[in-house]
């Protein structure tokens, strides 16, 4: 079943136009950026010519048209992660800047000497360097809870490792290099008999699937728009409703007070006491359109697409005996990017090579050395997939795979 037009959508996204090396290109890089289609970069445009101003501190007409759209962009975020309120939504400037918000908000109040606080192997560096600098600070431990034998996350070594010294668990959605998809739900419900809060790093899942906070009841949530079709610079932060008033401001400044004395302040209520100084007013606006544009395609179709790429991918690879992949094996327990290393070859030469062929890949450690160390590798390549990508890129990638083999034979 054909669940994205992917002929009729890569015509939307001017940068497949160009010509990397006089070739082709093929963007599988989409785990660490995503391409913009041309009505988001029309938004960027209007957003300049049309509405361009300070939101809320003046009541002319441009101020006014700025303020409204800042605050539309904020209900639309909130109904595509089906938040229960506006005020839980904050705007950040990316998925790193949204944790490290929580730990020097949330984690330096309430994270105490002797708590614990647990995270996975796998996680971003986003979500490790953060709760170290806590644990350090407050005399608090880390736990970081591994993988079973398919690169799965081990739930048995979760639940052996909660208890109740557990304060926070600090978990991705979905794996930027294994593509493993944490069963966040399960997770959320084991810790909060704990009294354990959760924190959940969403910027390769909201893109790609959909997401409900509420279903997950998940504490605190953390994307960024730029994996998934908007612009660099804007982030999202979602607060539960009820530790609103219990989270104290990260940043302090213009916007974010109530009233301001010589010796002392008072704070406005979310979401403006999270959001100091002028925000990205023309990100969040044009996040937006990227929002229409993935609701339109729909993220069910996205998902079921992304899974179709990545069964066959992954089969086309196997077939290569020369290619080590990591992962789950099976295609249904994961999204839709695949890393693996070449046999003798290191990545970034393997790179380098399907580069001149017009394909992009990312090489390296992905900003995962913890778990590159755990799977016993310096580095691997990643082709990760979006809406945007069909057969006959993956197709390329295993003819190019073939030429890096040729190289180094």
């Amino acid at each position: 079943m054909k669940y994205v037009d992917v002929e009729k959508i890569k015509k939307d996204f001017p940068i497949l136009n160009v010509k990397p090396h006089g070739k082709k290109l093929i963007y599988l890089d989409n785990a660490a950026t995503t391409q913009k289609p041309i009505s988001v970069i029309k938004a960027m445009d209007r957003y300049y010519e049309e509405l361009n101003a300070n939101v809320y501190r003046s009541p002319h007409y441009l101020s006014a048209l700025s303020t409204q759209a800042y605050e539309e962009a904020r209900e639309r975020v909130k109904k595509f992660i089906n938040a229960k309120t506006e005020e839980s939504i904050i705007f950040t400037r990316n998925t790193t800047e949204s944790i490290n918000f929580i730990a020097y908000t949330w984690g330096m109040k309430y994270i105490n000497e002797g708590d614990e606080i647990i995270l996975t192997i796998a996680e971003h560096h986003s979500n490790i360097l953060p709760w170290q600098m806590v644990a350090e600070a407050k005399k608090a431990k880390l736990k970081y809870v591994y993988l079973d034998d398919d690169f799965r996350l081990s739930m048995k070594d979760f639940k052996e490792k909660m208890s109740d010294k557990v304060k926070l668990i600090a978990i991705q959605h979905m794996s930027n290099v294994l593509g493993i998809i944490n069963p966040v739900e399960e997770i959320t419900h084991i810790a909060h008999k704990y009294g354990a809060k959760v924190l959940i790093d969403g910027a390769q899942s909201v893109p790609h699937m959909p997401v409900d906070v509420q279903k997950i009841d998940c504490d605190f949530f953390a994307f960024s728009g730029h994996k998934m079709l908007g612009p660099m610079g804007i982030g999202v932060l979602y607060i539960k409703e009820d530790l609103l008033k219990e989270v104290p401001p990260f940043l302090r400044g213009g916007e974010m007070i109530d009233e301001v004395y010589e010796d002392y302040s008072t704070f406005a209520p979310s979401p403006l006491k999270f959001e100091a100084g002028t925000p990205n007013i023309e990100g969040a606006y044009v996040l937006i359109s990227a929002i229409d544009y993935i609701e339109k395609i729909g993220l069910t179709n996205i998902y079921k697409h992304e899974g179709e790429l990545l069964e066959y991918g992954l089969q086309k690879m196997k077939e290569l005996d020369f290619v080590k992949l990591y992962g789950p094996k099976d295609a249904k327990e994961r999204g839709g990017l695949i890393s693996f290393n070449v046999e003798g070859v290191h990545p970034h030469d393997v790179a380098t090579i399907l580069d001149e062929e017009g394909i992009a890949v990312r090489s390296g450690h992905h900003c995962c050395q913890p778990l590159m160390r755990y799977l016993g590798v310096p580095a691997t390549v990643r082709a990760s997939f979006y809406l945007y990508n069909d057969f006959e890129d993956i197709d390329a990638l295993v003819e190019g795979l073939k030429k890096v083999r040729k190289w180094f034979k």
